[in-house]
């Protein structure tokens, strides 16, 4: 066992004024699984690019072991993955690589080809596997399940629970809770480690919001009171040291004088005490206002109906046929693994050329309103980009600042934005468009927590007609009417 130490650690990137890190101090053990967690654009990223050596910054890191990173880098995926783990592991031997793929329920052959027939589920299984090998190392693993298909990350949060020694930034709190036994948390204000899964830091995180939200309201009040008094007894000894005019006993009115404006700065301390404790308060309280979308309604209750529907890749079939009707106020999950065809399928809703058997028909002039997976096409202002969905700019910005995009982002260009916050613009945009039907695929890849669950709650009051690909077993969950499994 041993410890990474950072102390006073301050950073912030040459193109910025804003420290993303300000004389933070905290310690983690190197034996730990630690889940880390913070909003989308706060460091998570950054803190792990720091811990590997690749930015300068003021302050020290210490520790004892040397780290790794997932994803990792395969600059030529044509090659054979046997070949790109032994790169990766070069002191484990076939059996090995063999044994822990085993673990992830992936087959043996995998070894013997190249690297890019694997789909993104059996790449990032692979990798992992490999990047465990490298022992006396500490696993750095950056959001492993985006793209992961719902048994995969089941797969790979049972695999990461037997292991120890890494850190996991997720926003998959399914994922977390089954795989994790400390959270590193990104706070608004501050760094805090704690014992624990996902779901009982959150639990605490809550209480202590909650009980400081109380205080705060206490001390209001107590501030608001503390002022009146204060105004009166300053006022009282006003008026009693002016009636020492033309008084008998001046020495008696000016003693009477002296105490009530004692009374009044001690009771002008007392407030100041009381504003500077509420000062202190919710420094790290997260606000999520709620979001509005404004669903069309169709002139019939059938939008969709597939029948004998199958997507196929270069004349085969890759899943058995499917029918269903999508009816108005219907939120489809689809589910299947990754290769399944459920991009496909939702194309094929969108008019897209997609080679397929079976029927798949939508409705007369339906309005479809599309969140892809793929953000790589972002680029430019949020200014043009508004232009060009043809929405409304204020009210893009407006759904962007409830998603928690600060007002300096807005100057920025699209490709400077992180995943998540990439991800975020294609959200914003679908809820500014006025759509019968809402056709998101995996609309949660690199998305924080926080906007998950506002996420959650606006599709639960709006209760948008919808088809989905989302492996966030929490979300689906809270939002699915029904579930089609492709086979």
């Amino acid at each position: 066992m041993s410890m990474i130490q950072v102390e006073h650690l301050t950073f912030s990137y040459p193109s910025s004024f804003d420290n993303i890190f300000e004389d933070v101090s905290f310690q983690i053990d190197t034996d730990w699984k630690l889940g880390f967690v913070g909003r989308n654009g706060r460091g998570k990223t950054t803190f792990l690019n720091l811990l590997l050596g690749r930015y300068e910054y003021s302050g020290t890191i210490q520790s004892s072991v040397e780290f790794d990173y997932f994803p990792y880098p395969v600059s030529d995926k044509g090659r054979l993955t046997g070949e790109i783990l032994r790169e990766v592991c070069p002191q484990a031997g076939e059996w090995r690589f063999l044994r822990e793929l085993a673990g992830l329920e992936v087959e043996e052959d995998v070894l013997w080809r190249p690297f890019d027939t694997l789909s993104n589920g059996e790449q990032t299984k692979a990798l992992l596997a490999a990047l465990f090998l490298n022992e006396g190392r500490f696993l750095l693993i950056d959001e492993p399940t985006n793209h992961l298909d719902l048994r995969a990350r089941e797969l790979v949060s049972a695999y990461l629970r037997k292991k120890k020694g890494f850190i996991l930034v997720s926003h998959d709190r399914c994922f977390l809770d089954g795989c994790v036994d400390h959270i590193l948390a990104l706070n608004r204000a501050s760094i805090e480690v704690q014992n624990g899964t996902f779901s009982s830091w959150m639990a605490n995180f809550e209480r202590q919001q909650e009980s400081e939200l109380a205080r705060n309201e206490r001390l209001k009040r107590d501030v608001k009171r503390l002022e009146q008094s204060a105004k009166r007894s300053a006022v009282w000894s006003g008026r009693v040291e002016s009636s020492k005019t033309g008084a008998y006993d001046k020495g008696y009115i000016g003693h009477k004088a002296a105490k009530m404006m004692k009374r009044s700065k001690a009771i002008e301390a007392r407030r100041y005490q009381a504003a500077e404790e509420k000062a202190g308060l919710l420094k790290n309280l997260e606000t999520a206002e709620a979001l509005k979308l404004l669903p069309q309604t169709y002139h019939s209750s059938l939008l969709v109906e597939c029948s004998g529907a199958a997507v196929c890749y270069d004349g085969k079939q890759v899943c058995e046929p499917v029918s269903f009707a999508l009816r108005q106020g219907d939120r489809i999950a689809l589910d299947g693994k990754n290769g399944g065809g459920k991009t496909s399928l939702l194309k094929l809703l969108l008019g897209q050329p997609v080679e397929h058997r079976g029927t798949v028909r939508t409705g007369a002039g339906l309005v479809i309103s599309y969140v892809p997976q793929d953000t790589s096409h972002l680029r430019g202002t949020l200014s043009s980009f508004a232009e060009q969905s043809g929405i409304e700019e204020s009210l893009f910005k407006a759904v962007l600042r409830k998603l928690d995009f600060a007002r300096v982002q807005f100057e920025k260009d699209m490709r400077d934005f992180s995943g998540g916050q990439k991800k975020k613009v294609l959200i914003a945009r679908s809820l500014c468009e006025r759509a019968h039907l809402y056709v998101w695929d995996e609309p949660l890849n690199f998305i924080d927590v926080y906007s998950r669950m506002q996420i959650e709650q606006l599709v639960q009051a709006f209760s948008p007609s919808m088809i989905f690909v989302e492996h966030d077993r929490a979300f689906r969950e809270a939002v699915a009417t029904k579930v089609i499994h492709l086979n």
